[in-house]
């Protein structure tokens, strides 16, 4: 099924601010609740997923720029699985702000709200969700090309530092791979503590500091990663970069991240693209400008001139008459769209230029150019006078 842009979902456009994005949520999480929505539960329930989802990308900073160029296709990475699930929720504690009149939270002893507890935390008929592995971090690269790389493509092969996991333990940071289930959270790598106040119950759900979230700890530490589970290298990654990238845009490597000490998938790269400042053109995103000094000459007679593009040379007739700033356009010698949106065009300014020293020869025939320029004008003014008489 296509899922549905998350503006959309959250009812606002945009360019909406942090504040509008979280209001727009707040509004919406309190109609599909569950318990009070008018909708059956389990729309309601899949609805209030929906909602949190478009919340947690359009909430964060990164996974926004991500979504705003790529679309869903650029945030599934920072998802677990590759698709949202409760796990990946991040803002736990604005579900807590929204529903504090409900008895904190709404998951209280009242029993209000306890099914939507249970949907995030996956609890069934008073049965625990199994520890899930987390996903690695990602991480970030930056690497600069040309704009006749931009226009082109091109593949870049780069090193990259990360965590990979131990292959003496196979990431389980045990001598020998030996592990046990943690006693203190039951092989769960989470810790849940409950205080009722009066017709309330809070609910705090931590990870545990005693496997740090594993589930399980090692009677041995691994000697080659001193019970991490993950050791360092610096891998050689080809990044192709596709034509018509544009400055400032993220490109995804998924599992060439950091590793998971938990045993989980590596994150991913994000490689971001800068383009190098170009000496002759300027961008404008698939078009290119670029300002070409002609002579008065030139100008005033008209020439076929030789111009650079992206791809090499091109020919451009300059009209008799040209004035100033004149601006010429080159079909497709642009660059092209990573969407595919077609090529750009060049757009080719024309600038006069005026020569800094004279020979007697010139200054003599630039005056009696002068002269024909003030006799021609005299007939026109003189004709002109003659007619209105």
């Amino acid at each position: 099924m296509t899922k549905r842009d998350y503006y959309e979902v959250l009812g606002v456009g945009r360019n909406a601010s942090e504040e509008e994005i979280k209001k727009a949520y707040r509004l919406l999480a309190r109609q599909y609740h569950p318990d009070v929505s008018k909708l059956d539960r389990k729309t309601a329930e899949e609805k209030f997923k929906e909602l949190s989802e478009a919340y947690e990308v359009l909430a964060d900073s990164e996974k926004k720029k991500l979504y705003d160029t790529y679309g869903h296709t650029g945030v599934s990475g920072q998802f677990r699985e590759g698709a949202f699930n409760w796990g990946d929720f991040s803002h736990f504690g604005d579900l807590r702000d929204i529903f504090s009149d409900f008895g904190t939270f709404g998951f209280g002893g009242t029993g209000f709200g306890d099914n939507i507890f249970d949907m995030i935390f996956g609890r069934r008929n008073g049965a625990s969700q199994s520890h899930r592995p987390r996903k690695g971090q990602s991480t970030r690269f930056d690497i600069e090309i040309t704009l006749e790389e931009a226009a082109s493509g091109v593949s870049k092969e780069v090193s990259i530092p990360h965590s990979v996991r131990c292959e003496d333990c196979d990431g389980t940071g045990a001598k020998d791979g030996k592990v046990t289930t943690c006693p203190s959270c039951g092989g769960k790598g989470q810790i849940s503590r409950s205080e009722r106040r009066g017709y309330s119950q809070y609910v705090s759900i931590t990870t545990c500091p005693k496997c740090r979230g594993m589930g399980r700890i090692s009677t041995e530490p691994c000697p080659a990663c001193k019970g991490s589970g993950t050791t360092y290298k610096t891998s050689r990654i080809s990044i192709d970069i596709p034509k018509g990238i544009e400055d400032g845009m993220n490109l995804r490597v998924p599992g060439a991240g950091e590793a998971d000490a938990g045993g989980g998938p590596s994150g991913d790269l994000f490689v971001a693209i800068h383009l190098k400042e170009h000496e002759t053109f300027k961008r404008d995103g698939p078009d290119v400008w670029m300002d070409m000094p002609v002579t008065f000459v030139q100008a005033a007679l008209g020439d076929e001139i030789e111009v650079p593009t992206l791809k090499g040379k091109a020919k451009l007739k300059v009209p008799p008459g040209t004035q100033a700033d004149a601006v010429f356009r080159l079909r497709r010698s642009g660059l092209g769209t990573v969407n595919g949106g077609g090529v750009g065009d060049q757009y080719v300014r024309v600038k006069i230029t005026v020569p800094e020293k004279l020979s007697q020869e010139q200054k003599e025939l630039l005056k009696r150019f002068a002269e024909l320029e003030g006799e021609l004008k005299g007939r026109f003014s003189r004709l002109k006078k003659g007619r209105s008489s």
